[in-house]
């Protein structure tokens, strides 16, 4: 018997948690740590669980109501090997269903109807519906995928900083300030680059964007250069039917400017968040009702 819906909405840097009853309507929510399953199974399982017991003692319930419970977890890199069949399998929950951050992205921005979603966050996918059909674009992980996400805006800055530092490149106020962070010499930022994850390189990317805007050159090819690729990649969501694009994630509202005028113009407001669409897809799923965002 499913008594409760629990959406949750992972990502690179924190995930979300929200606990609804059989209406569908949400009752409370929780946020936890970074969920990005690719690089930290364990670790992201843990603030996944965090969460939805946040949310659920919130909500004014005991735990033991994640039992009597059906979960949708979105969850950047799900679509990635056993990661699915894994996080699944280990959540103590009544019944779970692991999809793309994206799917439940697309719920909730788009509801019904034919459109498409561009996450811009940590990482990066593209989810796009046309009829009853729905397709994932890109959000194949930091090494080598995820375009235009966060993580990639800074490694690129990082990059670009050891470029000028060597003098094969010209430097910038940008670079200036990157190198000054790691105390004037590249040892200590090839040593945080060995091991960093996505989250943490992502974290230079709203420093990107501001020395963009204050028209740093370095800074202006690095987002000009992410900004074509995002580009490319809705040309093709767009060639396949699906015109109605919604941006999101945390620099959703950082791209427009930098994208080419044909689509700015397909651009349209998100009816309503990630989270709001992994409960409305528990609903549709576990109790046969509901659909968009909640």
């Amino acid at each position: 018997m499913v008594d409760f819906v629990i959406g949750v909405d992972g990502g690179g840097t924190g995930c979300r948690a929200a606990v609804a009853g059989r209406n569908g309507r949400i009752i409370a929510t929780g946020a936890g740590g970074a969920a990005n399953v690719l690089s930290d199974r364990a670790g992201s399982l843990s603030n996944i669980q965090a969460a939805i017991d946040v949310a659920i003692a919130s909500a004014g319930l005991d735990g033991g109501i994640l039992r009597r419970s059906a979960v949708v977890l979105g969850l950047a890199g799900s679509n990635v090997g056993d990661t699915a069949a894994f996080i699944a399998a280990s959540l103590p929950a009544g019944r779970v269903e692991v999809v793309s951050d994206g799917l439940i992205a697309l719920e909730g921005a788009i509801g019904g109807g034919d459109g498409a979603v561009a996450i811009l966050g940590t990482g990066s996918v593209f989810f796009a519906r046309v009829g009853d059909a729905v397709r994932s674009y890109g959000g194949w992980g930091f090494v080598i995928g995820d375009f235009g996400s966060g993580a990639s805006l800074g490694r690129s800055a990082l990059a670009a900083t050891l470029l000028a530092y060597d003098r094969f490149a010209a430097s910038s106020p940008l670079t200036d300030r990157l190198i000054a962070e790691f105390g004037g010499a590249p040892g200590p930022m090839v040593e945080f680059a060995r091991t960093a994850t996505p989250g943490e390189f992502g974290r230079f990317a709203p420093a990107v964007f501001s020395a963009a805007e204050a028209g740093d050159t370095v800074a202006l090819d690095i987002v000009r250069t992410a900004a074509a690729s995002v580009d490319r990649a809705l040309d093709r969501i767009v060639a396949d039917g699906a015109e109605r694009l919604a941006l999101l994630g945390g620099l959703a509202p950082l791209y427009p400017a930098y994208l080419a005028e044909r689509n700015r113009s397909r651009l349209v407001a998100p009816k309503g968040s990630a989270l709001d669409g992994a409960v409305a897809l528990a609903h549709r799923l576990f109790l046969g009702e509901g659909g968009g965002a909640a």
